[in-house]
């Protein structure tokens, strides 16, 4: 398996595909689409360059072009892609009525997430029906995040060897989100070693102010930390109390029956598998490929 790190540029990487790839990438930044113009000058691309891989994606249904503007959106294909991608994440369907219970339960916003590339992806996002006036979560489903300033990024973090936390640090580093995302390696470490130690990670308004969160990892059959799930909610509504005589438990307990259901042994906990080694730590990304 691959190390869990983002990977260098291949030396063969083919030049068109990286060129498919950030169009892609740049169409689907904006819902109000973007012009071949735009994409020429965001890219540093001749235009008919871009003219002719547009061409060719909307003839496979990746891209769509509006008749009368001549904007170009991301296309209906790429749905269907997503349909299967979902298909693949079988867990995804195993952890949606704990992750819904857990919601209903707490009466905050549950979520789970994956590791891809040095950041944790929002793959399911279950929310609550919140009071006029109440902090609506920013998050949404295939966003990312830092893995550093997230509760489910450190729960996952947490579970890397020493090495592999070191190579994340080389190629991420800790750069501050809030007044309160730790950004000392040194301080990080020890943090991470805390959170291995009590099996749950907390974002004290790390990465979002006014946002609390507590994360917990979940395991497949063979040990290895696939996923995390986590509740969010506002610090006026999950306090540390909150946080530490309720939600940690309830946390804990759903990622506990997520994992028991994908085949990870009764009884044993995160906490009492040894850290993962190098290979070990490739299982995160591209889970359910």
């Amino acid at each position: 398996m691959e190390r869990k790190t983002a990977p260098s540029k291949p030396n063969n990487l083919v030049q068109t595909i990286e060129r498919v790839s950030l169009i892609l990438e740049m169409v689907g930044q904006t819902s109000q689409g973007m012009s071949i113009r735009n994409l020429s000058a965001g890219l540093n691309l001749p235009k008919g360059t871009i003219h002719r891989i547009l061409s060719s994606l909307s003839y496979f249904g990746y891209i769509r072009q509006d008749p009368e503007t001549k904007i170009y959106f991301l296309g209906l294909k790429l749905m269907d892609l997503n349909t299967q991608l979902s298909n693949q994440l079988d867990f995804r369907k195993v952890a949606e009525p704990i992750l819904r219970d857990l919601a209903e339960r707490t009466k905050q916003t549950a979520h789970l997430v994956i590791y891809d590339r040095n950041e944790v992806v929002y793959i399911e996002k279950i929310e609550t029906q919140q009071p006029a006036g109440g902090l609506k979560m920013a998050s949404r489903v295939g966003s990312r995040n830092p893995a550093h300033s997230s509760a489910v990024g450190k729960v996952l973090l947490s579970c890397f060897s020493e090495e592999a936390v070191e190579d994340f640090l080389q190629r991420k580093g800790l750069p501050r989100r809030t007044a309160n995302t730790i950004t000392d390696p040194d301080a990080f470490r020890d943090h991470l070693k805390i959170v291995r130690s009590q099996g749950y990670a907390m974002d004290d308004e790390e990465n979002e102010q006014g946002i609390r969160c507590v994360g917990a990892p979940i395991f497949d059959g063979k040990g290895r930390p696939v996923a995390a799930i986590s509740v969010s909610g506002s610090v006026f509504q999950m306090t540390k109390k909150a946080v530490h005589d309720v939600m940690k438990g309830e946390v804990m307990a759903a990622a506990a029956e997520i994992s028991r259901r994908l085949g990870f042994p009764n009884g044993e906990s995160g906490r009492e598998r040894g850290s993962m080694n190098e290979s070990e730590a490739g299982g995160l990304d591209g889970v359910g490929r």
